[in-house]
């Protein structure tokens, strides 16, 4: 198992950094496709829940998002979803007429899914079109995958103290702390790194963002855990061998994206 994991992190991890550093037409290809495929994931964990959502509903309101996100940014984005708020009301009154009872619950699971990989989700996008876009990101990614690293390799020897023994018995406080450690130290190190092709970020701006993304992205991933659990699922696909599916590994890319955006925003 091991051996398959590493196998898919060494696939997918320098095939995200390519398209990174791409950009442009094949990068937003790459994150419509995968933000596409994170919806029909959801849309597979709400049938498991015997929730009854179509999965063209959850996976096209996804894609709009993301190409308005592509094509115009912010702008315009209320006017999306309002529109998408009425589509779906639409669609579940016509439902309701024709015998579904549970629309009210339908809507809600319908709708935040749509915004939460939609909305959250296009901030890989958001990122990447900014001024020195290629190197935040590059480092808002690499620093959420180095936690995890760093999660990894205290909790599983050291981790005796569980956070949430009921949803995710495996991660310990110790296992989080270790995180913080090898983000607040991979920050700063990848600012040192990208000085060169970016604005001058001091480095405890880059220790700064690091210990944020440790704290806060690990709720990503706790998030989709308990969709799993209620679902009864393992994982929320076996596309990537030994990791599960794709919403299983951007759960925390989402949030760095976000994170790195606003913090772009505010020191570059």
């Amino acid at each position: 198992m091991f051996l398959t994991r590493l196998k898919s992190v060494l696939i997918l991890i320098p095939l995200m950094i390519v398209m990174i550093y791409i950009g442009g037409i094949p990068f937003q290809a790459f994150v419509l496709l995968i933000l596409c495929f994170a919806a029909w994931e959801y849309w597979h964990m709400l049938g498991a829940m015997q929730i009854e959502v179509p999965p063209y509903l959850i996976m096209g309101g996804v894609a709009l998002i993301t190409l308005q996100r592509i094509l115009w940014g912010f702008e315009h984005s209320d006017i999306l979803l309002v529109m998408l708020i009425f589509i779906i009301i639409v669609y579940f009154l016509v439902a309701y007429e024709r015998g579904r009872i549970n629309n009210i619950v339908n809507f809600a699971v319908s709708f935040s899914g749509i915004l939460y990989i939609g909305w959250v989700g296009s901030y890989l996008i958001s990122i990447r079109a900014l001024p020195d876009g290629r190197w935040w990101l590059l480092t808002a990614l690499p620093i959420t995958w180095l936690v995890d690293l760093g999660a990894y390799s205290i909790g599983k020897p050291f981790g005796k103290h569980k956070m949430l023994p009921r949803l995710s018995p495996k991660k310990s406080w110790e296992g989080f702390a270790g995180g913080i450690l090898f983000g607040v130290v991979s920050g700063g190190l990848l600012s040192l790194l990208w000085r060169p092709f970016m604005a001058d970020i001091p480095i405890w701006q880059g220790m700064l963002l690091g210990l944020i993304m440790a704290v806060i992205t690990p709720v990503g991933d706790l998030f989709i855990s308990m969709f799993k659990r209620v679902a009864g699922l393992k994982d929320t696909s076996n596309v990537i061998p030994g990791h599960g599916g794709v919403l299983d590994r951007i759960d925390t890319w989402i949030w760095a994206a976000l994170i790195g955006y606003y913090y772009a925003l505010l020191f570059a």
